[in-house]
């Protein structure tokens, strides 16, 4: 039997494999870097499958093609060539790259503003973006004329045609392009009929199936705490993508004041409340990382508010001065494993 632990930003995942001494290893492993992180996946090996490296090549062009379309960080993606571009000029992109627009688009509607895939300016001027750390705090006039480049309404998607309507328009996909690229994973992994398999990058995942042994697959989401990585909950997710966000690891300090790098597109500031941790459950990856990012921002209420209304399966931890104290929307509550 092998145990295995692996833990990452705000997820940790367990799993048991069982193997014979005499068959082939039932699970291939196959792990990379992509999106500026890294990835593990775990797959259930069947006849339908390609050679383990065959499948890994599969998969690495198929992420590079989304780090081409979506990657801020590439100055020759689709989204820095539209980010570069005048607000006069329209720019053909690939289905894909319009797809994740279209579903930030909506995730900005359906959250009040409270994830906006514009807010790159706000992001880049905290120093959380290709900018580095400012050396001194920004000014609210300084913040104000960055929140001026950004609004949703200036973007404008038209089938595949993209364009602005504010020159200084630029959009950041980093809050759902990770989950879109679990996805893609995953398609191509139910492309082979496999029985079961866990795909996750820097910390988003999705599971389909069982393990080799017929257990279903089980997540520990890990405490928001900054110097222990412990288990808070292990919840047993089925067939679906688990995206947890936090604000306890990537910040900094200033003057005493603890800086997150999630910043809330309304008003322009790092964010500044109890809530430490949201998990969310959800058959897409891509809308469960949008919908994670967008709660943290949201804060308790009206997160598990939200939760109600669009039946959304969450879990929250909120710090307290003793501790934690966690919550969970009707949704989520079968998914607790309490074996």
């Amino acid at each position: 039997m092998i145990k295995t632990l692996v833990n990452w930003l705000a997820l940790v995942w367990l799993a048991i494999f069982v193997s014979g001494c005499s068959q082939p290893a039932p699970i291939i492993s196959l792990s990379g870097n992509t999106m500026g992180t890294t990835y593990h996946i775990k797959v259930v090996s069947s006849e339908q499958l390609p050679e383990a490296n065959l499948l890994q090549a599969e998969i690495d062009l198929a992420l590079e093609k989304v780090n081409d379309q979506m990657s801020t960080y590439r100055p020759d993606s689709e989204l820095s060539r539209f980010n570069s571009m005048s607000h006069e000029e329209t720019i053909t992109v690939s289905a894909d790259t319009a797809f994740v627009i279209a579903e930030g688009i909506h995730l900005y509607e359906v959250t009040d503003g409270a994830l906006d895939i514009t807010l790159g300016p706000l992001v880049n001027l905290w120093g959380f973006g290709p900018d580095k750390r400012p050396t001194e705090l920004p000014s609210e006039d300084v913040i104000a004329a960055a929140k001026a480049k950004t609004g949703i309404e200036h973007l404008q998607l038209d089938g595949s045609k993209l364009s602005k309507t504010n020159p200084d328009l630029y959009v950041d996909l980093s809050s759902i392009a990770k989950g879109f690229g679990v996805d893609v994973v995953a398609g191509i992994l139910d492309k082979y009929h496999v029985t079961g398999y866990l795909v996750e990058i820097g910390g988003e995942l999705s599971v389909y199936g069982d393990k080799m042994d017929g257990s279903p697959w089980r997540v520990a989401i890990e405490q928001p705490d900054v110097d222990d990585r412990e288990v808070q909950q292990v919840i047993a997710p089925g067939d679906n993508a688990v995206a947890t966000s936090g604000d306890y690891r990537n910040y900094y300090e200033e003057n005493g004041r603890q800086f997150s790098h999630l910043i809330d597109p309304r008003d322009g500031y790092p964010i500044n409340h109890r809530l430490a941790s949201v998990t969310v459950l959800h058959k897409q990856s891509m809308v469960a990382d949008g919908y994670a990012t967008a709660m943290m921002v949201m804060g308790t209420q009206a997160s598990l508010e939200l939760a109600k209304q669009e039946g959304l399966a969450i879990m929250l931890i909120e710090k307290q001065d003793n501790g934690f104290t966690v919550f969970y929307s009707d949704a989520f509550k079968p998914f607790l494993d309490n074996n």
